[in-house]
């Protein structure tokens, strides 16, 4: 069985290039069907057991594909996938991720691949586009992932004292919607400002400052202004969240999640203040408390997933 972490993103201005695995597991195991009229199965459970999509679409059979592309591997024509997740989806936690690291992971176990994490990271992160959930979801920890032709990522040692604190709302925000609400273009002070904040961001998180936190989590340039319309009550959970003792707070990924920046210390009282504001506005939500540091995904010895319904989906 394969065990891989949630994820969150972009973290204010490390836009597609900074993610931090967070304390939500996937858990999968793969078996490769031999029978000869075999089709794919994939059972699902926990907050994956109400998606609809076929198995050939779901995220873990394509990161087996993945793995077999990366190791010159044929893909095994039939598979039979047991998972259950505590990630929510659509949230912004990379719940895609997980799941794409998971079967990639799957794949070079049951399939004994000689495909190192570096490899698995670059495989994956192809699938998904952009490196820094994957980076997060195999490295573990808070990871710098460097996008395009280069990629590869590497680890920040995070000042001590910081914690990650999240407030989940039961409402959506998908990626392809986020994605294209950005603008195809932006003018040339834009991408100056946005390394600069980026740059303040990794020297915030090393270093715990608190004013280039602020900055970096506050005064985005790049994604933040044009999506925090697509979470309804976003400025009022960030107020709440600055008012509580964070450094600040913004979107994880591309939301409806909201993650702040805080000293450990005062990770519960901003969890509460900022799922308070969605409960004041009828809005359910889950809080978070996440240290700064959660181990990558891990390989255990154990041969069933917790939670897998009985009922299963089948390629055909």
């Amino acid at each position: 069985m394969v065990r891989v972490p949630a994820s969150t993103s972009n973290l204010g201005a490390g836009f597609d290039c900074i993610g931090a695995a967070v304390d939500r597991w996937l858990t999968t195991s793969v078996v490769v069907q031999t029978e000869p009229h075999a089709t794919t199965v994939v059972q699902r459970g926990g907050t994956l057991a109400k998606l609809d999509v076929t198995p050939d679409e779901d995220w873990i059979a394509i990161g087996v594909s993945a793995a077999c592309k990366a190791a010159g591997r044929a893909v095994p024509r039939a598979l039979r996938i047991r998972t259950s997740s505590q990630i929510p989806v659509a949230r912004g936690l990379g719940s895609s991720a997980a799941a794409v690291v998971a079967g990639a992971t799957a794949a070079t176990g049951i399939l004994g691949l000689s495909l190192t994490d570096e490899a698995l990271f670059d495989a994956c992160a192809e699938v998904e586009g952009h490196p820094d959930n994957v980076a997060a979801a195999i490295f573990g920890g808070v990871q710098l992932a460097l996008p395009g032709t280069s990629r590869r990522a590497a680890s920040l040692v995070v000042a001590n004292g910081l914690s990650l604190a999240f407030a989940v709302p039961d409402f959506s925000v998908e990626t392809k919607h986020a994605r294209s609400v950005l603008p195809s273009e932006v003018s040339h002070a834009t991408p100056t400002r946005a390394a600069g904040l980026g740059s303040a961001l990794v020297h915030g998180l090393t270093t715990g400052d608190a004013e280039t936190l602020r900055a970096a989590l506050d005064e985005d340039v790049l994604h933040v202004p044009f999506r925090r319309t697509l979470v309804a009550g976003f400025d009022l959970v960030c107020s709440a969240a600055r008012e509580a003792g964070a450094f600040g707070a913004t979107l994880s990924g591309s939301g409806s999640t909201v993650v702040a920046v805080v000293p450990e210390r005062q990770a519960q009282a901003v969890v509460d203040a900022m799922c308070a504001v969605w409960r004041a506005r009828g809005v359910q939500a889950e809080g978070i408390v996440n240290p700064s540091q959660v181990d990558g995904r891990s390989m255990v010895v154990h041969n069933d997933c917790e939670d897998v319904p009985a009922t299963a989906n089948a390629a055909g």
